[in-house]
This record gives C-alpha cells, structure tokens and sequence, in this order.
C-alpha cells in the first residue's frame, strides 16, 4: 500500500507500507539524494515478514516534492520528515533502519525523538559526535583525522552531470557510480544494478539527478550529548568495504552511542546488492527482537 502524506505546505512525501498491518513498524530511512525504492524489494521483503515495514520518499526524491529551490530546508528537516511519516502511520514508536545520511537522520531521532524509537540501526554513515575515537591500543583520535571517503569516489561526484543526458548514458554513469560504492570485495554484477536503477527511474518517472541535499544546511547535526545519554537498543553495523564510511568510523559510531552494539557484515560497501540481504536482514530482524 502507498500513498502521500503532507509534510509542510506545498510538499508531499511518497510513503509505502509493506507486511502485515498488526506487525510491528520498522522504519527505513535512506540516503541523500536516495528514494525510498532504493531499499531492494527482496530485501525489504525480508523485514516485511516480521513487521510493518514503511519506506519513503525524501523530499526532492522519487515520487516526493522536488521543490528545494522555492522551499530550501536544513538537512535536519529530513528528521523532522520521519517523525511525520510515523504521524501519518499511525506508528507511535517504531524499530529504525538508517543508511548513510538516513543513518545520521536515525542519530537525530535517538537525540531528539527517543521516545519514538523501539531499536535503532545504523549503516554506512558516521557519528553526529565531536567524541574521539579511541583505538584497541588507547590511543585517541580526534573525528577530524578519521579516514575519508575513497578519493575515487569523491573524483566521480565532482563530476558535473549534464542535464540534458540520455537515459542509457544516465544508467552507464549510476552503474559506475556503484560500482565503486560496493567496494572491492564482493562480485559487482553491473546488469543487476543497472536493472534495479532502471526500476528507480520508472519509479520516480525521469532520470534527472537532483542535488538538493548536497545544498542543504548542514548545521545543527552535532548530537555528542544526546548520543551519549541514548537508552535505545542501537546496531551498528560495520562494512569492511565501505568507501564513503570505512572502519573505524563504525566502531566509532558503537563507542559514542551509548549501549550500542557492533555486528560485521562481511564484505559488505556502501551498497545493498542481493549477496547481502540475507545476513544484513538477520542481523536486523535478531535486534529488533531485542
């Protein structure tokens, strides 16, 4: 079942619901620039037999308002997006899965929203903290010298994307993109995601690209205290080929949340291609449970 829901005037939010209506709600959150479909089917099908699972649109994604330059907005109005979308579920509190910037959204509802939340889990994102990260030896390491994001990747986003790109050369540039995002371990099966970004776009209904979180403020996300006092039963998990967030960011995230744990998925990137569904959903399934 989908449907829109109204977030502010003039901005609508494509919502879906899958799995049993009596279920438990699990909410996934996903990335910037990212829709809601870009949580794979299966995947998501797996969750959705044990809960209510609601997946969503971002504003200026998908089948959600593109509307950034008549209503710009601080990233941390994506939090306040989510907190609507429970509204409109009726999902007073809900387990949260969050990927990427949809991780850091997460981070802001454990602060900001705890009350809200039945677990968290968080992937391929960093810590809102200004905490060191303390090495295995004791050493401490301030945020700013943790590793950064694969230069090759950061050579592919700094590429202008003309506006006026075909649809076939738009889906060679998306499959390259994560190609690179799913690391160098796992087998990268380029029709697999080609097909899966062509399911994207007929989704969203055009192949332009849309640049609206990347111009978003970003102020006002640090939430040291807040994770540090967190009650909520938080996963993190741990990638060891992620190329946006690499270790030690994960094992960073599990020491400034408080209470929270570290489970590895072996092999994993900054993608969800089918070798992971299976231990990614366990893993999720076996806390939400907590």
């Amino acid at each position: 079942m989908h449907r829109h829901v109204d977030a502010a005037p003039g901005i609508r939010l494509w919502v879906e619901e899958r799995g049993p209506a009596d279920a438990p709600p699990l909410l996934l959150i996903m990335g910037a620039q990212a829709s809601g479909v870009g949580w794979p089917d299966p995947f998501v099908d797996l969750l959705a037999a044990h809960h209510r699972v609601i997946r969503y649109d971002h504003r200026d994604t998908g089948r959600s308002t593109w509307a950034f330059d008549e209503h710009p907005y601080p990233i941390t109005q994506l939090a306040a997006d989510a907190v609507t979308v429970l509204d409109a579920c009726g999902a007073d509190r809900a387990h949260v899965v969050g990927l990427s910037l949809g991780g850091m959204l997460a981070q802001l509802l454990l602060a900001d929203h705890p009350d809200r939340l039945r677990t968290a889990t968080l992937l391929g994102t960093q810590a809102l903290s200004s905490t060191p990260y303390v090495r295995p030896d004791g050493v401490a390491v301030p945020v700013e010298e943790l590793p950064g994001i694969d230069p090759r990747v950061l050579e592919l986003w700094a590429r202008p994307v003309p506006p006026d790109l075909e649809l076939e050369a738009e889906l060679d540039r998306r499959v390259e993109h994560w190609r690179l995002l799913s690391g160098d371990v796992l087998p990268f099966d380029a029709a697999y995601t080609r097909a899966f970004e062509r399911g994207i776009i007929e989704h969203t209904g055009h192949h332009r690209t849309n640049t609206a979180h990347g111009r978003a403020d970003v102020s006002g996300m640090d939430r040291t205290r807040g994770l540090a006092r967190n009650e909520v039963p938080t996963l993190v998990i741990s990638a060891p080929a992620e190329p946006v967030f690499p270790p030690p960011h994960p094992q960073h995230l599990a020491q400034v949340i408080r209470g929270a744990r570290l489970v590895e998925i072996p092999g994993m990137g900054h993608a969800l291609p089918p070798a992971v569904h299976a231990p990614l959903a366990a893993a999720i399934l076996e806390h939400s449970r907590s």
